[in-house]
């Protein structure tokens, strides 16, 4: 697949992409990545055929297998032909048609059409994919295709939507395959086993992930958007993860350089023109001289400036904390019902706990207990049933990063005016202070947008906003880095090792995990255990 010169343009006439050109050869494994809003996802469309570009060009060759973000809302059925070649999903939708008219009249008419929607069914593979089908769905729900055909992708985990759309199409005859955001909802063994699938599939992929670890070990090139004032642009590294950084800080610092010899260079000759101006007005011998400069001037200016500089994201993330009692947590036979047994742990002052597990064992159970342990702070927050008991230690403010992002307090209200008004154990504060906090978010743009239009990724940005201006000396993050770009990721990291307090954090992020020091791990069947590393899966 080929990009050429490629622009776009949104609806209401921002310039989204702008001069867009890169190239995903044969077998390739293309990581797309980019902050939050930059246009991964547009772009994706695009290179698919959903979205015309408003101009350039666009070049595929073979069969493409495209995976949208979001799975749910169709049948098993209707998912299984949306992942199919062209022909195969026509044919599926005719026949299906076909069958939907026959049970409401059985006429020679509607028998004629039905039979001729069973052979051209036939004639384009689909009683051999159904035999794929049939594997894919054994392998990720347990269940031979036929019971599960009509069922609603809904009633599918999150994570078995991703797995049987990913079996799907890595087990499919399409040669190129576009992926967008594959992981979500994966947990680490999952992951894993998609990043073996990338990197043994012999198929061209281009895909959008916020993992760090899973674009470390899968990419083996590296397109990035960058952000520009008249539109985004990508720059493309023809290396992995490994090497990106260092490669990415030289570009950088060789555009910075070439920018300020270029304006260096205009500044010296508009002052040579301003000079042989003055002199040629007392000194007619300087007049073609000064012509000469003027000329020499025009055609610097014609040839225009080098590259544009992107503009790098600027976030600051100051979670500040504070001294809490040495025992800030301490829990004695505590069991979440129907989730866990009876476990007893306690956490103490400046430590960092990584809480882990498979889905459904009770991580964000526990996270939110604790949460309501603060009369100041639970307003609005659900009890979690349990027995044996949880208390805080001595000037402990607990402060919750929820994975949902369902927040109704914040729902229709802009930004700028949240802040000022302040909520639980967080007082408001004025409106340029306001400004000047969200400007280091990089929300300033979003300040009268109310939370509930904000992308997941500005919305987990919020939340570590609100956590910072509450004060909270013991930090309960659920999944805090799943809707957050690499970078936004890295600057979190780096303000929660920095955090003067107490965290407990429930994650599938294995890059994250390693700066933690403790493990608390949930277990399938109700144990709650300590570890010494971080425990993905129980073999």
């Amino acid at each position: 697949m080929e990009l050429q010169d490629v622009d776009h343009v949104l609806p209401d006439g921002r310039v989204l992409l702008s001069e867009v050109s890169f190239r995903a050869g044969e077998g390739t494994k293309t990581a797309l990545i980019g902050a939050n809003g930059t246009g991964k996802s547009t772009l994706l469309d695009l290179v698919a055929g959903g979205t015309e570009p408003w101009s350039g060009t666009v070049r595929r060759s073979g069969g493409l297998g495209v995976m949208p973000q979001f799975l749910g809302g169709r049948t098993v059925r209707e998912l299984v032909l949306e992942l199919s070649p062209e022909r195969l999903r026509a044919a599926g939708r005719r026949l299906d048609a076909a069958e939907d008219a026959l049970i409401e009249s059985d006429g020679v008419a509607e028998q004629l059409r039905y039979a001729e929607a069973l052979t051209e069914y036939g004639d384009a593979g689909g009683y051999e994919a159904e035999a794929s089908w049939d594997r894919c769905c054994r392998a990720v729900v347990a269940v031979p295709y036929e019971q599960v055909r009509f069922r609603d992708t809904d009633r599918l985990s999150g994570g078995q939507q991703k797995r049987l759309a990913l079996e799907l199409l890595f087990g499919g005859p399409d040669e190129v395959l576009l992926l967008d955001e594959p992981d979500n909802f994966l947990d680490v063994p999952g992951k894993e086993w998609l990043e073996q699938r990338i990197r043994d599939s012999d198929k061209t992929v281009l895909f959008v992930s916020h993992d760090r670890e899973l674009l470390h070990r899968s990419a083996n090139r590296v397109v990035t958007i960058e952000l520009h004032p008249a539109g985004n642009t990508v720059w493309t590294h023809g290396g992995g993860f490994a090497t990106y950084d260092d490669a990415r800080a030289d570009r950088l610092e060789r555009l910075e350089e070439r920018r300020r010899r270029w304006d260096e260079s205009r500044v010296r000759l508009v002052r040579l023109v301003h000079e042989l101006k003055q002199k040629a007005s007392y000194n007619d011998g300087m007049a073609g001289r000064y012509q000469a400069a003027r000329t020499r001037l025009a055609r610097f200016d014609a040839a225009g400036p080098p590259e544009e500089v992107p503009r790098r994201p600027r976030l600051q993330m100051r979670l500040g904390g504070g001294r809490t009692g040495r025992r800030v947590l301490t829990c004695t036979q505590l069991a979440l019902d129907g989730l866990t047994e009876p476990f007893d742990t306690e956490v103490f002052y400046g430590e960092r706990v990584a809480v882990l597990g498979a889905n459904g064992t009770g991580k964000s159970h526990f996270l939110r207990l604790l949460a309501t342990l603060d009369p100041d702070g639970a307003d609005g927050v659900e009890p979690v049933a349990h027995h044996g008991t949880a208390r805080l230690g001595a000037r402990v403010v607990p402060g919750w990063f929820v994975q949902t992002h369902r927040h109704p307090e914040l729902t229709g209200r802009g930004l700028a005016e949240l802040l000022v008004a302040g909520g639980p154990r967080r007082r408001g504060i004025g409106p340029e202070q306001a400004m000047r906090a969200l400007a280091r978010y990089d929300l300033a743009g979003a300040a009268h947008r109310g939370f509930e239009t904000l992308s997941g990724g500005q919305q987990a940005r919020l939340q570590v906003l609100l956590l910072e201006l509450r004060g909270a000396t013991l930090l309960l993050l659920d999944e805090p880095t799943d809707n957050l770009d690499p970078y936004s990721a890295d600057v979190l990291q780096e303000a929660v090792e920095a955090f003067d307090g107490t965290i407990l954090t429930v994650t599938h992020d294995r890059w994250l995990a390693r700066s933690f020091d403790r493990f608390l791990v949930f277990h399938g069947d109700g144990r709650v255990s300590e570890s010494d590393r971080p425990v993905w899966s129980e073999r």
